[in-house]
């Protein structure tokens, strides 16, 4: 048994003081902390490990289900190695489980990153959790295609994807590329997977369409994308006029950060999902990187091609909870929802993660007032820590 004290714990939003989380691999309870300290005197939690928060936020760890990679590796290297480093990375700003991300490039190189997404789910990582996969391309639109090559970009193919299908856990799609919908239909008749609409430029009655048969998300909403216009709705106007939910990457560099509070008074606080879309040179310092074979320059937080295409990003998930907070009216607690709960429940998960509550996994991070991360635990386990940190 394990237990975190002297924590502000952000319980769903609110947050809670004077209280000790207490876990094993799973949240077991939350308890008084006074009540707890004098349990321990008295023997009553025998060999017990304390972890002290220090007068830091206790969070539910954040799950980010679009990353393409970090630390100098990526999803389409297709090794083992690549995804334990980047689960390690990025262990270290409070991500506790993951999606690698593939992007369009050959079927065979988008295999072999399938494969090594499922290897690795097969063993004990010593970071954060893969969970499966999210397929970004090939089934893009070419207009939209953003940094990925259009050499590999094909229609959507239920047999490209049957092999995976337990693997793959979201697909980002053109859908005016999916002929009678048959795509929709068949993804969502025989399979799990969220589909999602992106690299597209839909039609907004295409889109609105694609959304009646089952597309349930939009990938990084307002990039590459069809836009709103008064006339042209696009695919931005169907995200925005429905239910479904949205990602959105919080670096300020692709959205300007006044849109947050104009989408959260569209879409709410429920259906808004911090990705970082994060690419190999997310936690390195600025410079040349690759991404599908392509050259990015990264600087000034953004990573571009070299005709100054957006190549996805180097933001982190606890600077993209900072950049909410500090662009929005949202309490940290709500911010936090966003990067925790609300991915969650994305592919549902729920009742297993997102939130610190009694029977859920002890996914947890440890930050401070600057949103820095000072621990990291998943499944009960220490992960990261900055043992630097006061």
């Amino acid at each position: 048994m394990k237990a975190i004290i002297n924590g502000k714990i952000i319980i769903k939003d609110s947050i809670l003081e004077n209280n000790a989380v207490l876990f094993d691999d799973k949240i077991k309870d939350i308890v008084n902390e006074e009540e707890f300290k004098s349990s321990i005197a008295s023997g009553k939690y025998g060999d017990i490990e304390v972890i002290d928060a220090k007068g830091n936020y206790v969070s539910p760890g954040f799950i980010d289900l679009h990353i393409h990679g970090s630390g100098g590796k990526d999803t389409m290297d297709g090794t083992v190695e690549s995804l334990m480093e980047i689960s390690s990375v990025i262990a270290r700003n409070g991500v506790t489980s993951f999606l690698p991300t593939t992007m369009a490039m050959s079927r065979n190189k988008i295999y072999k990153a399938l494969d090594a997404v499922n290897d690795v789910m097969k063993i004990e990582n010593t970071g954060a959790k893969i969970l499966g996969a999210h397929l970004e391309g090939p089934f893009i639109n070419e207009k939209y295609k953003g940094a990925q090559k259009k050499d590999y970009i094909i229609k959507p193919n239920y047999d490209f994807i049957k092999k995976y299908k337990d693997t793959i856990k979201i697909i980002t799609f053109a859908p005016e590329k999916d002929d009678n919908f048959d795509f929709i239909k068949r993804v969502k008749r025989e399979t799990n997977i969220a589909l999602s609409i992106g690299h597209s430029d839909a039609k907004y009655e295409e889109a609105i369409n694609a959304i009646r048969y089952g597309v349930s998300r939009a990938t990084h909403l307002f990039n590459a994308m069809s836009p709103l216009k008064h006339r042209e709705l696009g695919v931005v106007g169907a995200a925005l006029n429905t239910d479904i939910s949205c990602e959105i990457i919080a670096d300020t560099v692709h959205i300007n950060p006044a849109m947050f509070n104009i989408l959260l008074k569209l879409k709410g606080k429920d259906n808004i999902i911090l990705i970082t879309d994060c690419m190999r040179a997310g936690c390195f310092k600025d410079g040349i990187s690759e991404l599908g074979g392509q050259k990015v320059i990264v600087t000034k937080n953004s990573a571009r091609l070299e005709d100054g295409t957006l190549a996805g990003s180097v933001l982190t998930l606890n600077r993209a909870v900072k950049n909410i907070v500090e662009n929005t009216n949202l309490s940290i607690p709500e911010a936090v929802t966003m990067a925790s709960l609300n991915p969650a429940k994305d592919i549902s998960i729920d009742k297993q993660k997102g939130s610190i509550e009694i029977g859920k996994d002890a996914d947890m991070n440890i930050f401070d007032e600057k949103f820095e991360v000072k621990h990291t635990i998943v499944g009960g386990k220490t992960v990261f820590e900055n043992k630097k940190s006061k």
